[in-house]
């Protein structure tokens, strides 16, 4: 550990691993949880539970937590770098991942070799927001405070502006702001991560990586935590409490307080609002103040998770996907309804899958057990072999 020490700033690193092993959660409950994949949404408030909602709510820090810290990677990366070493490393990191996403991805999370669905998610939004980064890095980092503010806090004006079809500029549009489903023949792809507002979370995370410098005051680092913890989270409350901007769908009173406070929290996160962006990075900034100098077992097992982040990501869906797989086989269910080709939705084969909420959580836990053993060894295996240049690409 001391070793690791010199390289990496524990609280960015802890921060990543618990949303790391929360995201887990969210996707052992997309495999496991009956009716998860059909009709059991956690974000209607005609059908859904508090416990339900919410163990869809704490997910939502996971993907603004790993596209802002992307970028303050990005920033600790090239502190000992020229320009056009960053640029590189940028562009050819958000290329390899868009490849990712496209061809590894969509693979884990269906088994269908046909590609008849490719879901662009949020490893497809990190990879092509390091993309815009990489050329953004030569502007005025005064300029890039502008710009960054501006996607973040002005992209909820164009929620009005909605286009249909299946031509280029129709496409571009999906792909920087309309989340949408299209069809290319026997293929359907889904814009679910439009980047606008990604590429403001990175570009601030990038900017952010300076409260880091090595001859930053921790002292001052640590109130300007605070502010930006507490200042987002009390503009959150602010704008949505207005209602009238600043997500796509406002909250109303429901049947009773509790569903009323569901609303006021069910924030659009397809593409992030600002009220959604606001909601989840405060804590996370207040989180990074809290445990700055906080070392103990528990930080220990989740740095694990936080140091082989993508590493995690490719093999946690891996492990979910097949797991759920055993879990047919040991049940004498129908396996093959886990290969997720476009007939098993179509066809509600799915329907009735699935097990109880305390089970799910029960096998998340299992899961993230399963997974600390192999991201333990590439921990340690990345730390003995820094100098493998193929190893910041995993």
């Amino acid at each position: 550990m001391s070793e690791l020490k010199k390289y990496r700033i524990e609280s960015i690193d802890l921060l990543r691993g618990v949303v790391m092993v929360i995201m887990a959660l969210d996707h052992v409950r997309d495999y496991f949880h009956l009716n998860a994949l059909t009709t059991n949404d956690p974000t209607n408030l005609e059908t859904t539970t508090p416990f339900l909602f919410f163990t869809r709510f704490i997910t939502h820090y996971c993907a603004p937590t790993f596209v802002f810290l992307a970028g303050t990677s990005a920033y600790l990366y090239g502190r000992n770098k020229t320009k056009m070493e960053l640029f590189k490393f940028l562009i050819s990191r958000g290329l390899w991942l868009i490849f990712i996403e496209i061809v590894v991805m969509n693979f884990l999370w269906w088994f269908d070799v046909s590609y008849g669905f490719i879901n662009l998610q949020v490893i497809w939004a990190i990879g092509l927001a390091m993309v815009v980064l990489s050329f953004l890095i030569f502007i005025p980092k005064k300029a890039l405070l502008i710009l960054g503010l501006i996607l973040i806090f002005g992209h909820n004006l164009l929620d009005s502006f909605t286009m249909q079809g299946k031509d280029p500029l129709t496409i571009l549009w999906y792909i920087l702001h309309q989340s949408q489903f299209v069809m290319f023949g026997n293929r359907m792809v889904a814009f679910f991560y439009p980047i606008l507002p990604w590429v403001g979370v990175m570009v601030l995370g990038f900017l952010f990586g300076s409260l880091y410098d090595r001859d930053f005051d921790p002292a001052l680092r640590k109130k300007w935590l605070l502010r930006l913890g507490f200042g987002s989270l009390a503009l959150f409350f602010i704008v949505r409490g207005i209602n009238s901007y600043g997500d796509l769908v406002p909250w109303s009173e429901q049947r009773n307080g509790v569903y009323t406070f569901l609303s006021f929290l069910n924030v659009t996160k397809y593409p992030p609002s600002l009220a959604f962006v606001l909601v989840t990075l405060g804590p996370g900034f207040l989180f990074l103040y809290a445990t700055e100098h906080v070392k103990n077992k528990i930080t220990d097992f989740f740095l694990v998770f936080g140091r082989v982040p993508f590493f995690y990501y490719l093999l946690h869906v891996l492990v979910i996907h097949v797991g759920a797989i055993i879990g047919l086989l040991i049940t004498g269910g129908d396996w093959t309804r886990m290969i997720f080709t476009q007939n098993v939705f179509t066809s509600n084969a799915l329907h009735g899958y699935g097990y109880s909420l305390g089970t799910t959580y029960l096998i998340w836990v299992l899961v993230v057990l399963v997974l600390y053993i192999p991201c333990l060894w590439y921990m340690k295996y990345k730390a003995a072999h820094r100098n493998y240049w193929w190893l910041s690409y995993l």
